[in-house]
C-alpha cells in the first residue's frame, strides 16, 4: 500500500502561545499541528501496511452477511444468528453524550455483538483527530464524529467508511464570555480564537469567516483540545472559543457564555456521523450493522424517555441535568441515511478547505459513503420491533 504526502497544510494558519500568566497557563509548551498529525497518521497507516493483516477482508463493503431470520420473514427474538465473529473485539468510542453512551450504559451494544461471538472493548476519546488516529491504528473500529474529521480522514487516505448520520451537528458552536466586547464573528479581527484542529468546531469557524469575508490569518488561532481549552477560555487567556456539546453548553448555562455562531446561523448543514474501520467493515459488515442497530436502540429510547435519558447522561457526566437538557437538544441525535444535503454541505466545505490550503487534493466526499450498512440495520430494527 502507498500512501500520500502529507495532504494537510497548516502553514498558512497564524498560531502563537498564549502568554504565561503568573498562576497557570492553559497552553500547552508543545503543540502538533494538523500537518503533524496527519503526517503522524499517514505514517501509521503505511507501518500498518506493511503488516500482515486478517482483518483485510476482500474489499467489498457491503453487508452481505446478515442475522439470520425466522421462517415468518422476523427475526425471532429466541433466534440467534450464527457466531460468525467468535472471539473478536469489537473496539468502540463511546465517551459522547446521546446514543453512544446510552447504550453502553444498558448494555446494548454487548447484546447485540453477543449474538455474533463478539466483545466489546470501550474507549474515551476528545477529538476527531484521536478518533482518526485510532482508526488507522485500528485500535477502533466505530466512532460517531464530526463532518470535517471524515473529511480531513479522506484527504490523508484513512480508510473508513461513513455509515450514517449520526446528529444534526448543531451542537457547535462559537462562544464569548458575557461580558465580552465581541458579539459577532467580525468582531474576532485579531482575536485569540481557541479551537482544536480538525474538529467539526474549526470547521464551523473556518466556514463563519468564509461568510463574513475574513480570513483565518486574521485570527489569532489557538490550537487547544476542550480540556485545554476551558481553562483559557474561563481565565481570559483567548478571546473566543469553538467547541462542540456539552462544553458549549455547560459555559452558556453555568458561565453566561454567549454563541455567536453555530450552524443555523451561518446557514450550514454540518452533521456528524457515524464511521467504521474499513477493513473491519469488510470482515465483519453483520457487526455493523449490529453496532447501527444498538446505536438506533438507544436512539429511540433517548426519544421516547428523555427525562429520563437526560437524568442517566448528566450522572455519567457528572454535569447538571440542564446542561445536559439544553445539550441534547442542541445537538440532535439522528441515525439516517447520508442525505444528498448533508453531501452537498460535504463537498463545499471540502472545497473550502482546499481554497485555503487545507488540504491539497480535489475530494468528492461521496466516496467513503456506504448506506447499504444503515439501510439493512434500519429494516432489521423496524422487523424486530414492529
Amino acid at each position: 500500500m502507498t500512501g500520500q504526502p502529507d495532504p494537510i497544510d497548516a502553514s498558512k494558519q497564524q498560531e502563537e502561545e498564549l502568554p504565561v500568566k503568573p498562576k497557570q497557563s492553559y497552553y500547552p509548551k508543545a503543540r502538533i499541528g494538523i500537518a503533524a498529525l496527519v503526517l503522524v497518521l499517514t505514517l501509521t497507516l503505511l507501518a500498518a501496511c506493511g503488516k500482515s493483516d486478517n482483518s483485510a477482508g476482500n474489499g467489498s463493503t457491503s453487508p452481505s452477511a446478515s442475522p439470520s431470520e425466522s421462517s415468518s420473514g422476523g427475526a425471532s427474538p429466541s433466534a440467534e444468528p450464527s457466531k460468525s465473529a467468535e472471539g473478536v473485539t469489537v473496539n468502540l468510542e463511546a465517551s459522547q453524550i446521546g446514543p453512544i453512551l446510552i447504550a453502553k450504559e444498558k448494555g446494548w451494544f454487548e447484546e447485540e455483538f453477543a449474538k455474533y461471538g463478539a466483545k466489546v472493548n470501550y474507549q474515551a476519546l476528545q477529538s476527531s483527530s484521536q478518533f482518526l488516529e485510532g482508526i488507522v491504528s485500528g485500535r477502533l473500529d466505530f466512532a460517531r464524529i464530526g463532518y470535517i474529521g471524515t473529511i480531513t480522514g479522506q484527504a490523508a487516505n484513512i480508510p473508513f467508511v461513513t455509515l450514517s448520520e449520526g446528529s444534526d451537528g448543531a451542537g457547535d458552536g462559537i462562544i464569548v464570555q458575557k461580558d465580552s466586547k465581541v458579539k459577532s464573528i467580525k468582531d474576532l479581527k485579531g482575536k485569540k480564537v481557541a479551537v482544536s484542529k480538525g474538529s467539526s468546531s474549526w470547521g464551523l469557524l473556518l466556514r463563519a469567516l468564509e461568510k463574513e469575508g475574513l480570513k483565518v490569518s486574521d485570527i489569532q488561532l489557538i490550537n487547544l483540545q476542550p480540556d485545554e481549552a476551558q481553562g483559557a477560555f474561563q481565565s481570559g487567556q483567548v478571546d473566543a472559543w469553538g467547541i462542540w456539546e456539552p462544553f458549549r453548553s455547560n459555559q452558556v448555562n453555568n458561565q453566561g457564555a454567549t454563541v455567536i455562531a453555530n450552524s443555523q446561523l451561518i446557514g450550514a448543514y454540518t452533521p456528524g456521523y457515524n464511521i467504521a474501520r474499513k477493513a473491519f467493515a469488510d470482515e465483519h459488515p453483520e457487526l455493523v450493522v449490529a453496532y447501527l442497530k444498538a446505536y438506533e436502540r438507544a436512539l429511540q429510547w433517548e426519544n421516547q424517555n428523555f427525562d429520563e435519558a437526560v437524568k442517566l447522561l448528566a450522572g455519567i457526566k457528572k454535569l447538571d441535568e440542564a446542561t445536559v437538557n439544553i445539550s441534547l437538544k442542541n445537538n440532535v441525535p439522528l441515525n439516517s441515511p447520508v442525505s444528498d444535503e448533508a453531501n452537498k454541505s460535504q463537498q463545499k466545505t471540502a472545497d473550502i478547505l482546499l481554497s485555503l490550503g487545507e488540504i491539497k487534493e480535489q475530494l468528492d466526499v461521496t466516496k467513503v459513503v456506504d448506506n447499504s450498512f444503515i439501510t439493512k440495520a434500519l429494516e432489521e430494527y423496524k422487523t424486530e420491533n414492529p
